[in-house]
């Protein structure tokens, strides 16, 4: 059976290739095409089950109309967030997403981006992996259009869409000394990540700004290798101070998730025992007795941004964004509320 081509479509409607050419890149209404001229094209399409060929499209426009995106893990609620966002904003441009997962290894990020590149795609969305400054400074080199999201490097300058970390863990914090707790841990990752930085920082500048005398035992770091150990034992020093902790601040929902394990397995309760503060919700906490109070961060925007700016990069060239988003409190009752 002979293939289907643009002219067949044109010819059964009896218009001009260039107009159906038009409706099926969503030029319809830029070019003035008549509205029951664009309803018949698509219908004929339908009918003859005509299918564009992708790659002589590319060819002529230059253009694979694929988006490469790597995340920092897939098993991540924010991974799952941010790339349906993205997916989502990516098929109204019509544009199509395939993503990789570094699973947190600079050399696995390396290994996509390539993949990705090599693949043609037209440009990238990067959740970056520690310590990977120098392949995003070779992708400047070489004049591949990317966005980082989540995660940047201040050091360089580049575009990214982001959430403003220390804002998002100093208004945690203050809601926490709110609610009145002078005790407060932080537990977070030991890691050379920037964004994590910034939770601690907002976090020490909270208990700062309302004159909160912050001692070294509330700041408990967990090392990846023993995740699950280490927020243990960060529970176990901080509940078994001289004056225990009253509450205490995840700085990832993983963290919190690990901790709540280890709080329901000892029978300590929320927020009677002590209160739980969680940076990011995870869709498991609907299954704890107690609603967890936690940030939100604007993965919808987040995701728009950045697929219009890594399309904006495609079509236009070198633009200079960088966009800090704000997190929003969404209050549980796991602070005494």
């Amino acid at each position: 059976m002979k293939k289907l081509v643009l002219k067949d479509v044109a010819k059964h409607v009896g218009v001009s290739t260039a107009l159906v050419s038009y409706v099926l890149n969503g030029q319809a209404e830029e070019k003035q095409v008549n509205k029951e001229t664009a309803k018949r094209i698509l219908k004929a399409v339908e009918e003859l089950n005509y299918r564009p060929n992708q790659i002589a499209k590319s060819l002529k426009m230059q253009k694979t109309f694929t988006i490469g995106l790597v995340v920092a893990d897939i098993n991540y609620r924010f991974s799952t967030g941010i790339t349906r966002a993205i997916e989502s904003e990516a098929k109204k441009n019509k544009y199509t997403v395939i993503y990789g997962s570094s699973n947190e290894s600079k050399e696995k990020f390396v290994e996509l981006i390539n993949v990705f590149v090599n693949r043609r795609v037209d440009g990238l969305i990067l959740v970056a992996a520690e310590n990977s400054q120098d392949q995003i400074k070779l992708l400047q080199k070489s004049g591949t259009p990317f966005v980082l999201i989540d995660r940047i490097f201040p050091e360089i300058k580049t575009n990214y869409i982001a959430l403003d970390n220390y804002q998002a863990a100093y208004a945690s914090t203050e809601y926490l000394i709110k609610k009145g707790h002078k005790r407060i841990a932080l537990i977070n990752y030991e890691t050379s990540l920037f964004h994590l930085h910034e939770r601690d920082r907002g976090y020490f500048e909270a208990l700062k700004d309302n004159n909160i005398t912050f001692k070294k035992e509330w700041h408990q770091k967990v090392s990846n290798e023993n995740v699950v150990k280490d927020v243990q034992s960060g529970i176990v020093n901080i509940l078994g101070l001289k004056q225990p902790c009253d509450a205490v601040f995840f700085a990832t929902d993983t963290l919190t998730l690990h901790g709540l394990k280890y709080l329901i397995d000892k029978k300590i309760n929320v927020p009677n025992d002590i209160s739980v503060l969680s940076f990011d919700g995870s869709d498991v906490f609907d299954l704890f007795y107690c609603p967890i109070t936690h940030s939100k961060q604007p993965l919808e925007e987040m995701g728009k941004l950045a697929v219009n700016t890594v399309i904006e990069l495609v079509n236009q060239g070198k633009i200079n964004k960088q966009i800090s988003l704000e997190a929003d409190i969404i209050v549980g009752k796991s602070c005494k509320e």
